[in-house]
């Protein structure tokens, strides 16, 4: 399922960093080495189909890097 973040993400926490994300070594391997970290939050997403909804993403991110691999964990309206 595609989708487009619209606008600004809410509410953004980290609950994971380092050792503790399970995907680290693949991380690392296909975007290089830095300071990972698991983030989520809520975000208005546009989706294929032109709807536009409430959502809670998560994401990696890395300083220098930038955000990779967002995906929507829950619909929330």
């Amino acid at each position: 399922m595609k989708f487009a973040v619209v606008g600004r993400i809410e509410n953004q926490q980290t609950f994971a960093t380092g050792a503790a994300i399970r995907e680290l070594a693949r991380l690392r391997k296909i975007y290089g080495s830095g300071r990972w970290r698991k983030r989520k939050g809520i975000a208005a997403v546009r989706f294929e189909d032109g709807s536009i909804r409430r959502a809670e993403i998560h994401w990696y991110e890395a300083p220098g890097i930038g955000r990779k691999e967002l995906k929507i964990k829950y619909l929330l309206d």
